[in-house]
């Protein structure tokens, strides 16, 4: 099976309040982007996939000497289905494409490996977690047999699902050649009037196809970056988690 891997990096980030790319920001001083394909290249991905945006040249001169890597170019910011349309004509025809983002830096390979062995042709994996305050995340929405049905963003919910808890941290694997058939159709009739991504979960439903959740063993996998707090947090919690492995093979 062919694993494409699509990394959504376009975004300008400006709450950074720097001139360097969000993505180019260090996590143990290396780049986020870098742990993101570092993660990718541990599940043994076939091709990895870079849609880039803002400060475009900085990024692909970051990573010039990174080999089997292609870049797509989203020149505006219209959500997260058409970054991820602008890398589709470089993807497989067949086999399973696992989206991932430039900014959640700390994602785990065991998480990824367990996301793609969920998805095959009839069946999508996503990644979900449970969060006390889901403010700003998508909801996801199951009916009584507790099979997922939709995603609902955040600004679209409704009173109901606003309460909902489980959310949506935009990790998926997806049969590649269902991607080639539902990106296009996408629309932006919505409140953010953007492509959203998450549609794709309301086609494979209207398809008949299964949508699996997974949840990482920590929440802190998904934690995305947008300021330079965040950005602090996730190196400490990186810190420690290394501190935990060495002291767990007897190192004092």
């Amino acid at each position: 099976m062919t694993i494409d891997v699509v990394v959504l990096a376009a975004g300008q980030g400006s709450r950074m309040k720097s001139q360097l790319p969000k993505v180019l920001h260090p996590i143990a001083s290396k780049p986020m982007l870098a742990h993101v394909l570092d993660s990718a290249k541990a599940i043994q991905a076939d091709a990895m996939h870079v849609v880039i945006g803002h400060g475009a040249e900085k990024v692909k001169t970051a990573f010039d000497n990174e080999e089997n890597l292609t870049w797509a170019i989203q020149t505006e910011q219209k959500g997260t289905g058409h970054a991820v349309m602008m890398a589709l004509a470089n993807l497989a025809a067949a086999g399973t494409t696992l989206i991932l983002y430039g900014d959640v830096a700390l994602i785990q390979p065991a998480t990824l490996k367990e996301l793609i062995e969920l998805a095959d042709d009839q069946q999508l994996g996503l990644l979900t977690v449970n969060m006390a305050d889901s403010t700003g995340y998508g909801r996801i929405v199951r009916n009584s047999e507790n099979k997922v049905t939709a995603i609902i963003e955040h600004k679209d919910a409704n009173a109901e699902q606003l309460l909902i808890k489980e959310v949506n941290t935009g990790i998926l694997a997806a049969p590649t050649a269902k991607l080639h058939q539902w990106l296009p159709t996408l629309s932006n009739d919505n409140a953010q009037c953007e492509y959203y991504l998450t549609d794709i979960i309301d086609m494979a439903v209207a398809n008949g196809l299964n949508v699996e959740t997974l949840q990482p063993a920590n929440e802190q996998e998904t934690y995305g970056v947008n300021n330079r707090q965040q950005q602090a947090e996730l190196e400490r919690w990186y810190q420690t988690q290394q501190v935990n492995n060495l002291m767990a093979q007897g190192v004092t």
